[in-house]
């Protein structure tokens, strides 16, 4: 096992010391996506054996949700390399520059992180976008794919490397490890920094928990998104109606799905017709005691640890609050520093909100579902990061970047 773990992050070094141009990435990814096109009909075949090996293992429906490909997930896929084709290389990027009193000039310009290894789970998307957004980047990726995708992601990092090779690249810039044990991870976090330069884990709470916990590497992750929608007293409520659907149950699964929903108390006589459209597709209110005494029909009890949890199903906690301070205090206590929203027509709420919540995503009079790199006009992302340190939000292409002061002088010594 460390052998094999340990030959993949040398020969990703060893890739990673080739420089590759522009026009060459983008020849590169080009060819990617044609290999997907043409090979589109074997890819749903490895699929289905993940989803029959899922199905035995009687995993979630929402798991197997992410899990499965059809065309129109692949032709997403496809779009999305498309539009990261079209991005700017963000590599030896010229961020600043200026010139000392002694003549000394200094530039601050980007350069890649070196190489990178992702830990996921369920979706199989996530091979792609990742390998194209660090190839694109300059960086080197290692990954480890969750063993109920085992074959989706392995045809769609081995295309890449066909791609690689094709254009007579490394094809080590890309290495899926192709094995399912589980120790494999716990090898990975804690005894490859010689090779690793950061990790990046998408997948459940448990799978984030154990890579902060296990990792002598720098990570970039989420442990949660606990998102919430704030009613504000001057909200249009058609409008927050409707954002609200949008924001719990437009797809319960993903992390920005709305969690908890606050209202201010100026929305009381609201509050039947906002929580009953939730009700009526099904979703199962957790109320505080003072929309219990205003909402009487069927809800369970909102308490500590409920205000703790991501449900990503059809739940939602719902509190009232007194004024907008009480919705930020709240955010900023049970949050998880991902995506939160307020509704409100008057623009100085949405400001004060907005500046004052901790997320790394702030939004106004929009859906918590837009937390994503695709959204964001990224192309993709290699996950969401609510770490304090940058990069904060999607990590798509020029978040996967580091830089260095080049300093050019004329024989300058210091005094």
């Amino acid at each position: 096992m460390s052998k094999y773990l340990n030959t993949l992050g040398n020969r990703a070094k060893i890739a990673f010391k080739n420089k590759i141009n522009s026009k060459l990435k983008n020849k590169v990814l080009t060819d990617y996506y044609k290999l997907i096109i043409k090979n589109k009909n074997k890819i749903i075949s490895e699929n289905k054996k993940d989803i029959k090996f899922a199905e035995k293992r009687k995993l979630k429906e929402n798991l197997i949700k992410r899990l499965s490909l059809n065309n129109e997930k692949i032709n997403s896929i496809i779009n999305s390399i498309k539009t990261i084709v079209n991005f700017k290389d963000p590599i030896d990027q010229n961020l600043e520059t200026w010139a000392r009193p002694n003549k000394l000039k200094i530039k601050k310009v980007t350069i890649p992180i070196g190489v990178i290894g992702i830990i996921y789970e369920s979706r199989p998307n996530v091979t792609a976008d990742v390998s194209t957004l660090c190839f694109k980047s300059g960086n080197c990726v290692i990954l480890r794919g969750g063993s109920e995708a085992y074959f989706s992601n392995k045809i769609l990092a081995n295309l890449f490397r066909q791609s690689l090779e094709k254009n007579k690249i490394d094809k080590n810039f890309v290495q899926f490890i192709d094995n399912k044990n589980r120790n494999l991870v716990d090898f990975m976090l804690s005894k490859m920094s010689e090779y690793i330069d950061v990790i990046i884990p998408r997948g459940g709470k448990n799978l984030v928990k154990k890579v902060q916990k296990l990792s002598s590497i720098p990570v970039i992750g989420h442990l949660e998104g606990i998102c919430h929608t704030y009613i504000d007293k001057y909200a249009n409520i058609n409008m927050a109606k409707k954002i609200l659907v949008n924001a719990k149950l437009r797809n319960t699964s993903i992390c920005g799905a709305t969690e908890t929903l606050l209202i201010h108390k100026k929305n009381s006589k609201f509050i039947k017709e906002i929580l009953n459209v939730l009700v009526e597709k099904g979703c199962i209110i957790y109320a505080d005691n003072k929309i219990k005494k205003i909402y009487k029909e069927k809800t369970r009890n909102a308490s500590d640890s409920i205000w703790k949890k991501e449900f990503l199903s059809s739940k939602i906690s719902v509190k009232l609050v007194n004024n907008i301070n009480e919705a930020i205090e709240h955010i900023n206590k049970y949050g998880t520093m991902h995506t939160d929203a307020i509704v409100t027509k008057n623009k100085l709420s949405a400001k004060y909100f907005i500046k004052n919540v901790k997320s790394s995503i702030a939004m106004h009079n929009t859906s918590t579902q837009f937390a994503d790199g695709g959204e964001f006009g990224f192309g993709g992302e290699v996950g969401i990061s609510t770490n304090k340190l940058p990069p904060r939000g999607p990590v798509g292409l020029k978040q996967l970047v580091s830089y260095k002061y080049e300093v050019y002088g004329s024989g300058q010594i210091r005094k």
